[in-house]
């Protein structure tokens, strides 16, 4: 209960600012433009008065966002009921608010109460909800502009670590006997295919393709390469470093790819198809 009571003090905090420009600006709006008739006050007292309809705006706005807010976190709602509610307080804040207006200048101001000033107060009442949604607006491109930029964060770190592999770094596959293992630096790898108890390595030696027969299975090949975030699998039979990957074509239901220099296509299978496009 009392951590609930902190949360919405804490909110009502950051909105205290909002609530206090808006009745600010009714005050105002209402002093210069004098839609309303007042003629029983001298001026110090019309004053207070127009402060009055300003304090009304205020006072409503904070009770019905106290009141709604306590509700949705007292009661686990759908996702539907939240949207719902979302625009309930609005609506409710407008009546609660062209209702306390009109009986204000009715009984403290003595102004006549006609369709024409009831449709003032309407309009009047409306501009702190466009003001409050306006605002919800503004927060919710904040909170997805703060949650894009971690995103763009964490991506920049992904790139750094990117390049920390494919510069600095040399691999070396290991074959099941240890005697022919091929140490490579991962820039030099294009990619790796299963050959019955054999994989085949292709890499690039000064701008010329070659390839070395290896004796291990491309699942432990696989393990040895796991450390290293630019190779992916694309097919059973074959993984790839995305650095040499050109363009990912579909061809009737099958997918394959074009890698930068070799005249071959590689295979992708579906299993691997949504991971390689989010990869690329």
């Amino acid at each position: 209960m009392n951590k609930k009571f902190k949360h919405i003090s804490s909110v009502l905090k950051e909105e205290l600012r909002l609530f206090l420009s808006i009745s600010f600006g009714v005050f105002l709006f209402v002093l210069f433009f004098q839609p309303f008739t007042i003629n029983r006050f001298d001026f110090n007292n019309r004053l207070i008065f127009i402060a009055g309809l300003g304090g009304i705006v205020f006072l409503w706005m904070v009770l019905v966002r106290v009141i709604f807010r306590r509700l949705i976190l007292n009661n686990q709602i759908s996702k539907q009921e939240f949207i719902l509610s979302f625009y309930i307080d609005k609506v409710i804040l407008l009546v609660l608010n062209s209702v306390a207006f009109a009986f204000y200048l009715k009984y403290v101001g003595h102004v006549s109460i006609t369709f024409y000033s009831m449709f003032k107060v309407v309009l009047i009442c409306l501009v702190p909800i466009v003001v409050i949604r306006l605002y919800e607006l503004f927060m919710d491109l904040k909170a997805q502009n703060e949650l894009l930029r971690v995103e763009n964060k964490t991506n920049l770190k992904q790139i750094k670590q990117y390049n920390e592999d494919y510069l600095n770094k040399t691999i070396e596959f290991i074959s099941e006997n240890n005697t022919d293992n091929l140490n490579l630096l991962i820039t030099d790898v294009v990619f790796i295919k299963s050959a019955d108890n054999y994989v085949e390595v292709i890499f690039k030696e000064g701008g010329i393709f070659k390839k070395q027969l290896l004796r291990n299975t491309l699942k432990n090949i696989e393990l040895q390469l796991k450390p290293y975030s630019n190779f992916i699998r694309c097919h059973r039979t074959c993984i790839i470093n995305i650095h040499y990957i050109q363009k990912l074509n579909k061809i009737y239901n099958n997918h394959w790819l074009i890698l930068k220099g070799y005249p071959e296509q590689i295979p992708v299978s579906r299993q691997y198809l949504v991971k390689l496009k989010e990869a690329l």
